[in-house]
């Protein structure tokens, strides 16, 4: 008795060891996968700033940008000549001559505009659009999306594993970044603050608001259909308050004295 007594001790306290070493095995591949997570978490906005910038250059390099002399960069030229800065963001614009409907904002003031959504708005629609998501970037939502999107998708390991240094990413990391500031969605709450920004950005800018009241019930009006349209599924699919954005919008404009422009395509 005595014998098997001191064998089940012994059995006992081997698999105490080989609990507590599987513990400490376990606890530094968590510490592990914090310290990266950590890592990441703390991007400088300079790092930001620079995954931003890359992932805007890789995106105009593999869009098609029409030239200088073409009547989209004229017209796009035309409507935003004025349009210098947003809450101290320095704004650029460029067409991308694709079939998609869309149009995004990045952190860094890079303002892209499809040439498939010129096409089916008027002068007045298309500035709303591009108060609309111009509202994104002051709000800091196009920020925080691209944060997220770092610490989460293809490049995250990248990045991680780069520390305080610039990760350099390959073809499909930036690729995944640029999908990201493209199709980015926000949440029912963001997309009503991008509106009041927006709409104050307009006006601060002396164009009419009513542009981007238009602009919502053209591309409300599209939903269901055949027209490929990335900027219907950020904007309005996932919220069912659409008609309660587009009247808020409506009187606020009304109230504010703007007199609503004859919707004419160009």
């Amino acid at each position: 008795m005595k014998n098997i007594t001191m064998k089940f001790i012994a059995a006992i306290a081997c698999l105490i060891v080989a609990v507590s070493a599987n513990a400490q095995f376990n606890l530094g591949k968590v510490a592990n996968a914090a310290k990266k997570g950590v890592q990441a978490f703390t991007i400088t906005d300079a790092q930001m700033a620079n995954y931003v910038k890359e992932s805007v250059d890789w995106m105009d390099k593999n869009n098609k940008v029409p030239g200088e002399d073409d009547p989209y960069t004229i017209r796009l030229r035309k409507l935003t000549s004025n349009l210098k800065d947003a809450d101290g963001i320095p704004l650029n614009f460029k067409v991308y001559d694709v079939i998609d409907v869309n149009a995004f904002a990045c952190p860094d003031g890079s303002v892209r505009v499809f040439s498939s959504l010129m096409d089916i708005m008027s002068d007045e629609e298309l500035l709303g659009v591009i108060g609309h998501e111009i509202g994104h970037v002051t709000k800091r939502h196009s920020k925080n999306a691209f944060k997220q999107q770092l610490l989460t998708g293809a490049a995250k390991d990248a990045i991680a594993s780069a520390g305080g240094t610039a990760a350099k990413l390959s073809e499909s990391q930036l690729g995944s970044l640029g999908e990201s500031l493209i199709g980015a969605k926000y949440s029912q709450k963001q997309e009503s603050e991008a509106d009041d920004a927006g709409y104050e950005f307009l006006v601060a800018n002396a164009i009419n608001p009513w542009g981007m009241v238009m602009a919502f019930e053209k591309l409300q009006s599209m939903e269901g259909g055949d027209v490929k349209s990335n900027m219907i599924q950020k904007m309005f699919s996932s919220h069912p308050d659409t008609a309660k954005r587009i009247k808020r919008m409506s009187e606020r404009a009304t109230k504010d004295g703007y007199t609503r422009p004859e919707s004419e395509k160009k």
